[in-house]
C-alpha cells in the first residue's frame, strides 16, 4: 500500500494511512453504502426479500405491496400507490442524496413500454 497522492511524507512512504470513512470509488464503498442502505429501510419497516438481497418490500394498509428493486445505486420503485411512491422518495431523499429520473424506461439491458389506456406493460431485451 502506499500514500495516496499529494499525502506523501518525506521519510514515511512505507507507512500505512487509515481509512476512517469509505471513499467513492473504492472496492469496499459499494458495500458499505448497501449497509448503510439496508439498515435504512429496515428502520423504514421494509423486509429484505430471502430469495434476493437486493429487493425490499413492504405491505401497505390496502394488503398490496410496494417493491423497491436495487442495482448497484439504481433502483426501482414499484406499486399500484403513486402517493406511496411519492412517500417513499421523499423519505429516500431525506437520507440520501438522489436524482429521480421519472418514469423506467430501462432496467438491466431491459426495456419498459407502457400502454397505460389499456392498461399494459411489455418488457423486451434486445
Amino acid at each position: 500500500m502506499t500514500q495516496p497522492e499529494g499525502y506523501k511524507v518525506v521519510g514515511k512512504e512505507d507507512w500505512v494511512c487509515k481509512l476512517n470513512k469509505s471513499l467513492y470509488g473504492l472496492k469496499q464503498s459499494l458495500r458499505q453504502w448497501y449497509k448503510r442502505f439496508d439498515t435504512f429501510m429496515k428502520d423504514q419497516k421494509y423486509k429484505r426479500s430471502k430469495y434476493d438481497h437486493c429487493v425490499y418490500l413492504r405491505r401497505l394498509q390496502d394488503g398490496s405491496y410496494i417493491y423497491l428493486l436495487l442495482y448497484g445505486n439504481d433502483m426501482l420503485v414499484a406499486t399500484k400507490s403513486q402517493v406511496e411512491i411519492d412517500r417513499l422518495k421523499a423519505q429516500l431523499s431525506k437520507e440520501f442524496e438522489m436524482k429521480d429520473l421519472g418514469e423506467a424506461k430501462k432496467i438491466l439491458g431491459m426495456e419498459i413500454n407502457r400502454d397505460k389506456e389499456r392498461a399494459k406493460l411489455w418488457l423486451s431485451q434486445k
